[in-house]
C-alpha cells in the first residue's frame, strides 16, 4: 500500500493547509488515496480543478480520489457528480483528525463520501501548525483565516468563511520554534490578513501582533507580512513600519483597482486617494520601502477611463511587483450579474498593466546598482533583498544564511551580485 498523494491549486494557505493535511493523513494511516486541494477563485480555477481531477484518475486508476480546498466547499455538487471522485470534504472537515481516521478505512459505504458543513458556522481557527512549512530559509505561519467582507467579485468567503485569528501567544511559541529550527524569516499569511484579532478578547490588531513577536522573539532576523487591506492598517504597524527594521520593507497590498466607482461597484472599502495616501505615508517612515499590489483589469462596467486610472495608481503608488488578474466572472457573485467587458478589452488592459508593472521592476532593478543589501539565500545561487527582490550570485553562498552583498548589476527580472 502507498502513501497518499497531494496535489495543491491556488494560494499560499492551500499549500500550508496542504502540509497540515498530509500530517493528519499519516497519523491516520491513510494509503493509497490522491487528494486535490483546490482553488475557487475564479471560474478557471475550478475549470482547471476539474481537469487536473480527471487526469489524476487516469494516473491512479485504482485509488481513492479525494477532493477537498475551496472549490469543494463552494461547489460540493459539481465534484461529488464527476465519476472520477470518491469523496467530498469541506475546508473545515479537511483540518480535522475525525475526518482522515474515517478515510483511512474502506470509506465507500462506511464514511459520507461528502462532508461539507456550513462554515459559516465555524467560529474557530484550527490550530494544527506546521513548524517549518516553506522553503529551508523561510517559514510561513497561518495567523488567520476567513473574511467577514463581501467584496463583489470575490467568492471566497464563501470557501473560507469569516475571519478567525489564531490567538498570539500560539503564534508567538510557533515562532519560537522556528527560530530555534534555524529559520531566518518568518511571513505571517491568511485570508484578510488585517482582520486579525477582531474576533479574539479584547480586539487587538495586526500591529499589535507585529509588535508582541518582535519583543517576545529577539532573535528572530526577520518578520515579513503578506497581503494586507492598506485601509485595515492600524497605529502599531505604522509604528512597526517606522521603528522595527526586523519588520521587511516590503508590503503586498489589495488594492483591486484605482477607480472610485468601479472601487464602490467592487464593494472595496477605500478610495483611490486612501490607496496613494498610504503609500505616501509608509514611505514616509520607511524610505526603502517596496509595494506589490493586486489589480483587477476588466472589471463589469469598466471604462477606459476608469482603466486609464488604474493605470495611473502604479506611479501613483509607486507600485513595483504587481499581480494583474483579467477579471473572469464568477458564478454566485454580484459582479457576474453586472454588465460584462468584452473579453479582447480585458485582454489588451490586463496586458497593458503588467507592461506597466514590468517597467516598474526595470526601474527598481536599476536603482539598485552599487546599493548594499542583506539577502536571505534560498538556494546557492539565488535570494532575496529585504525588498523581496530576486538577487543572483556568481559563486555560491549558504543556503538559509543572510548573506551582505553589494549589487552588481541585473538582468532585467533580478539583481545580480
Amino acid at each position: 500500500m502507498s502513501a497518499p498523494k497531494f496535489t495543491t491549486l491556488g494560494c499560499r494557505l492551500n499549500a500550508y493547509e496542504t502540509e497540515a493535511m498530509k500530517d493528519l493523513a499519516a497519523q491516520a494511516g491513510v494509503r493509497d488515496a490522491v487528494i486535490v486541494n483546490t482553488c475557487a477563485v475564479t471560474s478557471e480555477a475550478v475549470r482547471k480543478a476539474r481537469q487536473e481531477i480527471r487526469k489524476l484518475r487516469r494516473e491512479n486508476p485504482d485509488a481513492k480520489l479525494i477532493v477537498t480546498g475551496c472549490a469543494a466547499q463552494t461547489e460540493p455538487e459539481t465534484f461529488s457528480a464527476m465519476a472520477e471522485v470518491d469523496a467530498v470534504i469541506g475546508n473545515t472537515e479537511k483540518m480535522t483528525p475525525g475526518t482522515w481516521n474515517g478515510l483511512a478505512a474502506d470509506f465507500i459505504g462506511d464514511t459520507e463520501t461528502v462532508q461539507v458543513n456550513d462554515i459559516m458556522s465555524v467560529t474557530e481557527t484550527a490550530q494544527h501548525l506546521i513548524d517549518g512549512f516553506g522553503t529551508r530559509s523561510r517559514a510561513y505561519v497561518q495567523v488567520q483565516n476567513g473574511c467577514d467582507h463581501r467584496c463583489t467579485f470575490c467568492i471566497i468567503p464563501y470557501g473560507r468563511g469569516n475571519s478567525r485569528s489564531v490567538p498570539a501567544g500560539v503564534i508567538v511559541d510557533q515562532i519560537k520554534r522556528l527560530v530555534d529550527k534555524g529559520f531566518n524569516e518568518v511571513v505571517l499569511t491568511g485570508v484578510d490578513l488585517t482582520s486579525w484579532g477582531a474576533d479574539l478578547p479584547a480586539q487587538p490588531k495586526l500591529g499589535d501582533l507585529v509588535m508582541r513577536i518582535l519583543k517576545l522573539v529577539p532573535d528572530l532576523p526577520r518578520l515579513r507580512i503578506s497581503s494586507i487591506d492598506s485601509i485595515e492598517v492600524d497605529e502599531n504597524l505604522m509604528q512597526a513600519i517606522a521603528t522595527e527594521p526586523r519588520l521587511m520593507p516590503h508590503l503586498h497590498l489589495s488594492l483591486q483597482h484605482g477607480d472610485d466607482l468601479i472601487l464602490k461597484r467592487m464593494k472595496r472599502r477605500h478610495l483611490r486617494d486612501d490607496a496613494i495616501r498610504f503609500a505616501e505615508d509608509a514611505r514616509a517612515l520607511r524610505p526603502d520601502m517596496t509595494f506589490g499590489a493586486d489589480i483587477i483589469a476588466g472589471f463589469p462596467t469598466e471604462t477606459e477611463a476608469h482603466f486609464d486610472n488604474s493605470l495611473k495608481l502604479v506611479e501613483e503608488c509607486h507600485l513595483t511587483w504587481l499581480h494583474v488578474f483579467p477579471y473572469s466572472p464568477r458564478q454566485g457573485t454580484p459582479a457576474a450579474r453586472m454588465p460584462q467587458v468584452g473579453g479582447r478589452a480585458i485582454k489588451e488592459r490586463a496586458a497593458r498593466l503588467r507592461a506597466a508593472g514590468a517597467a516598474a521592476v526595470t526601474r527598481h532593478l536599476i536603482a539598485q546598482h552599487g546599493c548594499a543589501h542583506r539577502v536571505l539565500m534560498e538556494a546557492p545561487d539565488m535570494g532575496r533583498t529585504e525588498q523581496f527582490a530576486e538577487v543572483r550570485f556568481a559563486t555560491p553562498q549558504p543556503v538559509g544564511q543572510i548573506v551582505a552583498t553589494t549589487i552588481s548589476g541585473h538582468d532585467g527580472q533580478r539583481l545580480k551580485a
